[in-house]
């Protein structure tokens, strides 16, 4: 049986692509152990799916004067130490990293034992964590073609990004019932979430009484984040977050408004849902967003709205463009070579562990 080690982490992005590659990893006989912190986000995501979890010490490199700059070397060192000691013991077929300042020691101390490493790196341009990888690993997957211009030509491979395959199972009429909803009038879904999208939210709001004469809206809008004053507007329903239900909205949906993080809107290429994207700001974020949008908007992919042109005008006119092209953006998506990133990753795996 061939093992291999998975990590990422430091937030639900660096791991829910791996969690993608699961079913596939399971079918194909691999052995699965993750690698990540002691108490991060990895480890509680990880543990709906029963796999062996080794933590290690783990810390982060920080761009901007802090004092935990002095004393975070220390940790990675202690990390590296750690994964080096499991791996030496373990002995993987191979690492697949998805990033997060947790992989670095990984993905060090396994290329340092000969291991081959695949790394994964989710935006436009790399992260400093994956900056400090690429030198060691065999393979580095990515998102973006642009991406592609920014790596060595012998590792780069443009495979877009793992998302669940129970994602494009969901029931159209399971979303339209949960949502109370007709299936005579199409439906707009709304990802806000985070106190980043508290713009999109109060945007999409204040567009209701436009949008909901042609459309109906399901909108995620993050925890506590629900308006109570629209709970019984007839056509528009809200949800802090939802979980197993999220592929069932997805069906259920015409057209998306949505962040313009990786991995999103790598499920809405992968689902093939015209989209607008708003990104995040370059002022709250390293600006990742705001290229991503771009490369998605010169795709053929998405609408794009920068927030600081976002008003009710702009977004119920952008609402209708879409609606009405949908169909051009749909076939953009079908044609893309970044539809079926897990075959595709898996194909890489099964080439550095049988070389």
């Amino acid at each position: 049986m061939k093992k291999i080690v998975l990590t990422g982490g430091g937030s639900a992005g660096h791991v829910t692509p791996n969690i993608a590659l699961l079913p596939s990893l399971k079918e194909a006989g691999f052995e699965i152990t993750y690698m990540g912190s002691y108490d991060g986000i990895e480890k509680r995501l990880i543990s709906d799916f029963n796999l062996p979890y080794v933590g290690i010490s783990t810390g982060k490199f920080r761009r901007y004067l802090d004092l935990k700059n002095f004393t975070d070397p220390f940790r990675v060192i202690k990390g590296f130490g750690e994964a080096k000691k499991f791996l030496k013991e373990y002995r993987p077929d191979v690492i697949f990293s998805k990033g997060g300042f947790v992989s670095v020691p990984v993905v060090r101390a396994g290329a340092s034992l000969g291991i081959p490493c695949i790394i994964h790196e989710s935006d436009m341009t790399p992260g400093l964590a994956n900056k400090i990888c690429i030198p060691v690993a065999r393979k580095v997957c990515c998102n973006f073609p642009e991406t592609l211009q920014q790596l060595p030509a012998a590792k780069a491979v443009l495979t877009g990004s793992p998302i669940r395959s129970e994602l494009a199972q969901g029931n159209k009429l399971a979303g339209l019932n949960m949502c109370g909803f007709s299936a005579n009038k199409p439906v707009i879904m709304v990802v806000g979430g985070s106190l980043g999208a508290a713009n999109v939210n109060k945007a999409v709001r204040e567009a209701l009484p436009h949008l909901l004469t042609d459309f109906q809206v399901v909108h995620l809008c993050g925890k506590d984040k629900i308006d109570n004053l629209l709970l019984n507007t007839a056509g528009y329903k809200q949800f802090e977050y939802v979980k197993a239900e999220l592929k069932d909205l997805f069906a259920m949906a015409d057209l998306v408004i949505s962040r313009a993080g990786a991995n999103a809107i790598c499920e809405l290429l992968a689902l093939k849902k015209p989209n607008i994207l708003i990104p995040l700001p370059a002022a709250s974020s390293r600006g990742d967003q705001l290229l991503n949008a771009k490369s998605f908007e010169s795709q053929g992919f998405s609408i794009v709205i920068n927030e600081d042109d976002l008003t009710t005008d702009l977004l119920v006119d952008k609402v209708h463009e879409l609606y009405f092209s949908r169909q051009t953006y749909r076939s953009a998506m079908n044609d893309s070579g970044q539809m079926d990133s897990v075959k595709t990753i898996m194909g890489l795996i099964r080439e550095v562990t049988s070389a």
